[in-house]
């Protein structure tokens, strides 16, 4: 199972990669968008995890090349703001599978991205 993470912060990139290869997941990380693209270009993955607000680039713009250029990937945004928690985020993506807070337990967010991604 390969997952990339989409996060401007460091310190939550690490965490979330350390939870998700104990549990034997393979891990890209990057930090923007023009990254993202690269990467989702260059390798398949079933799952990214997308911070909703990076410092560069938009959330919405990766999740729709996403869509386009990995069909089968599912996309669980994160976020530390209350933008779309009325669950409207569904709506603008379709390849949305989760909507979680970024304070979310590691662990947590390691369980969820291997129940999504086994679906893919």
């Amino acid at each position: 199972m390969k997952v990339l993470i989409v996060e401007s912060e460091c310190e939550l990139r690490l965490i979330w990669q350390r939870a998700l290869e104990r549990l034997g997941v393979q891990v890209v990380l990057v930090t923007d968008q023009a990254t993202a693209v690269q990467a989702l270009r260059d390798q398949s993955f079933e799952l990214i995890i997308l911070d909703l607000v990076l410092e560069n680039g938009s959330a919405f713009a990766i999740s729709d090349f996403a869509n386009y250029r990995r069909p089968a990937a599912q996309v669980m945004f994160v976020t530390n703001t209350s933008f779309f928690s009325d669950g409207s985020i569904f709506q603008h993506c379709s390849n949305a599978c989760a909507y979680v807070q970024s304070a979310t337990a590691p662990e947590d967010i390691a369980m969820m991205v291997t129940h999504y991604a086994a679906r893919a």
